[in-house]
């Protein structure tokens, strides 16, 4: 998490807070050290945000703070709302607590849309504990343009392991497909990321290949048809 966005997290945890919240929960929540708060909490406080409190204590927000409204109109929050409420069809588990996050700003700065519902059934969650691989891993390898190995199962139940360079993730609504190129296959294959049962990120680079590599996928492939499956 950005420095930027953890220090509008602890604004809000505060904001939402009846009772001092502790450095301890607050490290808790935001997945990092106490140290971190504390460093956050003093940088906070130094742009005169109204926090009060103590290590040690606990931190509670000054009552009649409030941030700078956001420059949407009813319909463009109600359209926010629903795009980030499908994310969790998904099953990318990181970007639905970012969307979740996202919409806990809403709230914060306008009045909620909770009244827009959005059906929960869709993509298996990436839980862990279940054996599923975290889709981040899939966007962070897509980022930094590292190869990565994976373990595929087929529809057939053929387990395979293949070395890819992974170039885009498509939503569907019952799954999440990562489309790369494949050395096993030596063309692009799309792999459902619920058959992945392993995936490691390696020490090899693809820099600046990844671009070119979208551009061809994009020309080779449609969403229409199922062409160049794993």
């Amino acid at each position: 998490m950005r420095r930027s966005t953890r220090l509008f997290e602890i604004i809000q945890i505060l904001r939402a807070s009846e009772t001092p919240v502790t450095a301890e929960m607050l490290a808790a929540k935001l997945e990092v050290s106490v140290r971190t708060v504390y460093r956050d909490i003093a940088a906070l406080q130094a742009q005169r945000t109204p926090i009060e409190g103590e290590a040690g204590v606990g931190y509670l927000m000054r009552r009649g703070y409030d941030l700078p409204p956001l420059n949407f109109d009813a319909e463009e929050v109600e359209a926010l709302w629903v795009g980030l409420s499908m994310l969790a069809r998904t099953g990318d588990s990181t970007l639905q607590q970012a969307a979740d996050r996202v919409c806990r700003k809403i709230e914060a700065l306008r009045a909620p849309a909770d009244w827009l519902q959005v059906a929960p059934w869709g993509a298996p969650m990436d839980d862990p504990e279940k054996g599923c691989v975290p889709v981040v891993n899939y966007r962070k390898a897509i980022r930094a343009e590292r190869k990565i190995r994976i373990t595929y199962v087929n529809s057939k139940g053929e387990r395979t392991e293949r070395t890819v360079r992974p170039v885009a993730l498509i939503y569907h609504i019952e799954c999440t497909m990562l489309a790369a190129w494949c050395e096993l296959r030596n063309g692009f294959r799309h792999f459902r990321t619920d058959r992945i049962w392993a995936c490691e990120l390696t020490e090899d680079h693809f820099c600046g290949q990844g671009e070119p590599l979208r551009a061809i996928w994009q020309e080779q492939n449609s969403w229409d048809n199922s062409a160049g499956t794993a």
